[in-house]
């Protein structure tokens, strides 16, 4: 079968979890979380990586394989049974790997305002910086695959979460797939794809049953993460201007 892959670029805290889900409703779809996550956490880290500030590391490095190409090999260019398999991708997760694969597949950029995702990811792993966002990585993305001749749809979440339907609608159409109504609505309570960090990530999520309305921050912005702030804003404002229903 010639299966179509689509990898979701995405950063963290960006409701890439609740994109996934909407794939997972798909007829011909087949979903996986983060392959890369172990071999993420294990070069970056390498033997101290039990001691990162990423909750569940333990159980992410016992879950899955640590070499990364291997995953390209096996996972991100191995056997599927379905038609389509979309990955979940953080795009700091591409760390010391050879990304000539992605010239093999559908890429898909999904990005959020750092005065909002930011605070979110703080409570989550401590003061983020600005390779933790992967915005910086999703920018080279764009630029490096677009001279190379690919189109990468660009997704912004609260984009996303003010018009699920005709974002969905426009993102199909770009990858040349019929839209499916299912994607808007999911079951409570998670997923089966769901790699072993959900307890500690998808909350929000595992409580809905589709894409929550978009709604601002009211909190005041941490003054502790301003400097990083001011650094992926231009990364991001760069990226928005070209995201689906801009």
């Amino acid at each position: 079968m010639d299966t179509k892959r689509i990898c979701l670029w995405s950063g963290p805290r960006n409701v890439s979890t609740a994109l996934m889900y909407a794939f997972a409703q798909r007829s011909d779809t087949e979903v996986i979380d983060e392959p890369l996550y172990a071999h993420y956490l294990y070069t970056k880290y390498g033997a101290q990586a039990f001691k990162s500030t990423h909750p569940g590391t333990a159980e992410v490095l016992a879950s899955m394989s640590t070499d990364g190409e291997q995953v390209i090999e096996q996972v991100i260019l191995g056997a599927c049974e379905k038609p389509v398999l979309f990955m979940k991708q953080m795009a700091h997760h591409l760390l010391n790997i050879d990304l000539s694969f992605l010239q093999h597949i559908h890429n898909v950029l999904l990005i959020r305002d750092p005065r909002e995702m930011l605070p979110s990811l703080a409570k989550v792993i401590g003061t983020p910086t600005l390779a933790d966002t992967g915005l910086k990585t999703q920018y080279d993305l764009l630029n490096d695959l677009r001279a190379a001749g690919q189109t990468l749809p660009i997704l912004d979440a609260r984009l996303l979460l003010e018009n699920p339907s005709n974002v969905l609608s426009q993102l199909c159409e770009r990858l040349e797939l019929q839209f499916e109504c299912s994607m808007l609505s999911w079951e409570i309570g998670g997923n089966p794809a769901d790699g072993v960090w959900a307890p500690y990530w998808y909350q929000n999520v595992h409580r809905s049953t589709g894409f929550a309305p978009y709604r601002p921050k009211s909190e005041p912005f941490p003054t502790e993460l301003e400097a990083v702030l001011a650094v992926c804003v231009a990364y991001y404002s760069a990226l928005r201007k070209e995201a689906i229903g801009h």
